[in-house]
């Protein structure tokens, strides 16, 4: 009882939570009260007064009031009721009520539910249109001001959820509206196009255009015959009553042609899941749920629009087999025939190791346990991998080092909840950005502190509260030295590591050279900002590191990972909320690949091939020997086939001839195949240098699960059937299997993580009746279920429960010389992703970001005598690229900076070498070195004019309804009725 308040409402008392909104507390009662502005992930916003009741005889908004104990309201009143009337007819003033014939009417639309609700037949104003035009500018939605009510819904998400703060509302103007960027339009502005204005909208007022004329039954008509339709409406609807009857009835019929599927997001490791409205193959738009796990409403611009290349006319439909030097298409009997024959005389004459497979990140969690399966039982062998290679590989490595498990210490809202957010070697607001929007939130709001570590000054370090620009590939040479600096000042946790740490005496000995002195020449970072950083970290009560690939495609990128593990194994932030490692998975499913056994070395679960009672398991369930060395990864697979002991390689979704490093020397490695079989969704780089292309299914045709960065597995359920012949990834594996006398007799993704389950450990208690619809399990999931949102709470999974400090020492990075004196980073973009394979199908994101650019800073432009548009050629000691510069200062002095959304003239791993780092083999794809080559000085700018960041954010606390209620013409419905009440009174 001493957690819970005590409340009376309407007579009746009810517990309350500590700090629990009033309008919360009266719904979850049960009592039916309005709130056309309030949402559940937005908060109180208090501009629609359509949720007045009486708080101790005072008329008050239930959504700006914190429950307390004692407090009288009273809901039913006659007051109440006439105070919320006048707020309703004040929306209905601003809002034309044309249901029938709205694209929004699908049951969920607040301002219709709320005039039914309330039995409104009239409004005491007419609605009067506004003298604004509708913005169809932007790409993917639209803005109706006439539609508008001011809500500020837009406002709220943009400014404190998305935190992209380009949308605000101009309450100075005669008849106020939503304004981008202060007074633009939606496609000049700062929009980053996530959509959550549109997922909030409780009306038809801004709304995704592929919604537009295609929900309703009446709707796609030309604007004039609309308008006609709409007046007509008016005329024969006598009262809002029939309105609603009518409207109730039309909406009704397109629940039954309009489909909503939940799915999760097939882009970053984020793990975003929403509905996803289609009609036919058409998808009319993405619906994300408060309930989403890992992302609630947010979305960016690939997950809400992004979905284009599902129904390309580019997509595989048919398999292909290359006869002479063209593809033929052919029937999938005859394809399996060709590639399981292959494989058997490839396998009979060469033996087993003679073959490898690729899986792929964006495929599901059963797909990669099949394909790791494929190898290890059907054919033979361990040579087995997939694109966490290309990425994650060494921030595994450094996690299994210290704390034994190879994924993300707690949740996000870990992240969200840490008094410090340290990232480093992430661009953050692109790569991951919905995360980003969770650190920004409560950056901005609850004053979490926020360093970012880089090489360019993007949008999260703009927003730091500190920005340190260390050399490139020195991170682990500033760690250690901060790391040293806690120790020597005695700021360490000593209880935590006497209690849960093992190896510190060796470890600080390790530490030894690591000086400011030394860390300073070494990292160019100041002593000053040095010992800085080490403040935070002390000062603060729990600290968060997230890092990626700036960190691990280093060729110390394990050494790295692991000292970051020690810094916070020393400082105790390791199983606490608020506190831990989070490296940042890039794909949707690189996690769960690795997880599900798609490695070398490793077992589903983590578990070694090297282990024999772990082998035996598996070989019992199988029935067949399993080798006990580990096999190839990516890059010896490309050197086995240089060095001709690699024949055949099966690759599964992965366009690995553009996205491994030097990719000339491994598209001359596919030349030298005996056989090579991609499964693809479309004909891509990889695909051309294929035998035999097999059109997989993307997620929408599909079932089964992923595992987000936060070892979250969610499940996906089909959208649509898949396009033309193309089939499941696990359906054709489970094909090929059959042909190479294996019978998998699974009938659904759910009898895959079945047996995934009962052999792995790490997922014994998975299940699919747990992660129904919402439902998500985070690994490890114990027999029983239970699944672990926070790892290492009591133990670190070592035979002894503790953690281990590792010792690492720095691993100088090749870097620029005489020659070539330029030093280019790579990496995501925020519209794009990757090579832009499914992302470039989209023609919105396309206009925007039409082609990739090289960032060249304006002091290296002044000296060479570039410019923004400039053509240059620039060339390592392993290729060359050339593209068109944009000079900004989100880089430095002779940084260039190229992201990877091109497979053309201007790819990345044209230039990036063979270089690994030394203990995963991931490439070095962050140590390059170029000279420049001008070509052209004049030339057409790369990015487009519209594009988001020529645009200026207006930042501010939300909708700032204050201003609302100091115009002239606002007056408070509790004000009118309580003036009405007395001149009643008296006479």
């Amino acid at each position: 009882m001493s957690d819970h308040n005590v409340i009376t409402i309407d007579g009746q008392e009810y517990l309350a939570d500590q700090g629990q909104n009033l309008l919360e507390l009266i719904k979850n009662s049960g009592i039916d009260l309005p709130s056309v502005c309030y949402h559940e992930n937005l908060g109180p916003i208090q501009t629609c007064d359509t949720c007045l009741v009486e708080v101790d005889g005072k008329m008050e908004r239930a959504c700006g009031v914190t429950a307390k104990a004692g407090m009288s309201v009273r809901t039913n009143t006659d007051e109440a009721f006439e105070a919320r009337r006048l707020g309703m007819n004040r929306i209905l003033v601003n809002h034309e009520l044309y249901c029938t014939v709205c694209d929004y009417n699908n049951g969920n639309c607040e301002i219709h539910n709320t005039v039914k609700s309330m039995s409104i037949e009239h409004q005491d104003r007419p609605f009067e249109h506004k003298p604004y035009e509708e913005d169809y500018t932007g790409p993917f939605y639209r803005y109706d001001p006439d539609q508008c009510i001011l809500c500020g819904r837009c406002v709220e998400a943009c400014q404190n959820v998305e935190v992209n703060e380009t949308l605000s509302i101009d309450w100075s103007l005669d008849q106020p509206r939503v304004v981008w960027d202060g007074g633009t339009s939606i496609d000049e502005s700062s929009c980053v196009n996530c959509g959550q204005c549109s997922t909030v909208c409780p009306c038809n007022a801004m709304m995704e255009k592929g919604m537009v004329g295609e929900a309703g039954y009446m709707t796609g008509v030309e604007k004039g015959t609309l308008r006609s339709m709409i007046e007509l409406t008016k005329k024969v609807e006598n009262g809002y009553g029939s309105l609603m009857s009518i409207s109730d009835t039309e909406a009704a019929m397109r629940e039954e042609r309009i489909e909503k599927t939940k799915t999760v997001c097939t882009y970053c490791g984020v793990g975003c899941s929403f509905d996803v409205w289609t009609k036919g193959r058409k998808i009319l738009k993405v619906q994300p749920q408060p309930e989403s796990p890992a992302n609630g409403i947010a979305t960016c611009v690939k997950g809400k629009f992004g979905w284009d290349y599902v129904n390309s006319p580019e997509r595989l439909t048919k398999p292909l087999v290359r006869k002479g030097d063209i593809f033929v298409e052919v029937t999938w009997d005859e394809a399996l025939t060709v590639v399981s024959e292959k494989m058997k005389t490839i396998k009979a004459e060469y033996g087993s190791d003679a073959l490898g497979v690729v899986a792929s990140s964006k495929a599901t969690n059963e797909e990669a346990y099949l394909m790791q399966k494929f190898a290890r039982q059907v054919l033979g062998t361990n040579n087995i991998d997939n694109c966490s290679r290309y990425c994650q590989s060494p921030a595994t490595k450094g996690l299994f080092r210290t704390v034994g498990y190879g994924g993300d210490a707690g949740s996000f809202s870990d992240i969200e909840s840490a008094n410090l957010v340290i990232t480093i070697g992430s661009n953050t607001a692109e790569s991951h950005p919905v995360l980003a929007s969770k650190i920004k939130r409560a950056h901005k709001l609850n004053g979490q502190r926020l360093i970012v570590v880089d090489l360019r000054k993007h949008e999260m370090a703009e927003r730091a509260d500190l920005f340190v620009h260390p050399k490139a590939g020195s991170d682990l040479v500033w760690l250690s030295a901060v790391t040293k600096y806690i120790i020597d000042q005695g700021w360490l946790d000593i209880k935590f590591i006497n209690n849960r740490v093992n190896g510190f005496d060796d470890y600080v000995q390790s530490l030894e050279k690591y000086t400011l002195e030394y860390a300073e020449a070494e990292t160019g970072i100041s002593r000053d900002v040095l010992i800085q950083l080490a403040e935070e970290i002390h000062k603060a009560k729990g600290t968060v590191i997230c890092w990626a690939m700036g960190v691990t495609q280093q060729k110390g990128g394990s050494d790295t990972s692991t000292a970051i593990s020690n810094l916070l194994l020393a400082t105790g932030n390791y199983g606490r909320h608020g506190t831990g490692a989070y490296p940042l998975r890039g794909h949707n499913n690189v996690q769960g690949a690795s997880d599900f056994g798609c490695m070398p070395d490793n077992f589903p679960g983590y578990e070694k091939v090297a282990n024999s009672d772990v082998r035996k398991r598996y070989e019992e369930t199988w029935q067949v020997k399993i080798p006990a060395e580990p096999g190839l990864n990516n890059h010896e697979m490309v050197e086995a086939i240089h060095d001709g002991q690699l024949k055949a390689l099966y690759l599964q979704g992965e366009d690995m001839g553009i996205v491994d490093s030097n990719i000339n020397h491994v598209q001359s490695a596919f030349e030298k195949l005996d056989f090579f079989v991609v499964q693809d969704l479309f004909l891509t780089r990889t695909a051309e240098y294929a035998d035999v292309v097999l059109p997989a299914s993307p997620s929408l045709e599909k079932e089964g699960t992923f595992t987000n960065t936060e070892r979250r597995l969610q499940r996906i359920y089909q959208v649509l059937e898949p396009l033309g012949n193309s089939k499941p990834d696990w359906q054709i594996t489970s094909l090929l299997a059959d042909r190479l006398g294996f019978n998998w007799s699974y009938s659904y993704p759910g009898d895959i993580m079945a047996e995934a389950a009962k052999l792995s450990e790490l997922f014994h208690g998975v299940r699919y009746e747990k992660m129904e619809g919402y439902g998500s399990q985070q690994w490890p999931a114990t027999e029983d279920t239970t699944d672990s949102s926070l790892l290492f709470t009591e133990t670190f999974p070592f035979d002894d429960g503790k953690a281990r400090f590792f010792p690492v020492d720095w691993t100088r990075p090749t870097g620029t010389n005489d020659e070539y004196d330029l030093h280019i980073n790579n990496g995501r973009l925020l519209e794009h992703f990757h090579e832009g394979n499914m992302t470039y199908k989209s023609e919105g994101i396309k206009r925007k970001t039409p082609r990739a650019f090289i960032e060249v800073s304006p002091e290296l432009a002044e000296e060479r005598g570039i410019k923004t548009g400039s053509l240059i050629r620039l060339v390592s000691p392993h290729g060359a690229a050339k593209g068109h510069v944009l000079v900004t200062e989100r880089v430095a002095g002779n940084e260039l900076y190229l992201p990877m959304n091109d497979n053309g003239e201007t790819a990345i791993n044209q230039l990036t070498s063979t270089e690994t780092d030394k203990d995963t083999d991931t490439p070095a794809y962050k140590d390059t070195a170029v000279r420049m080559e001008v070509l052209e000085v004049e030339g057409d700018n790369p990015l487009p004019a519209n594009n988001h960041r020529y645009g200026h954010r207006t930042p501010q606390k939300g909708v700032l309804v204050e201003r609302k209620w100091s115009r002239d013409d606002y007056v408070f419905p509790g004000d009118v009725v309580k003036m009405k009440k007395e001149l009643k009174l008296n006479g």
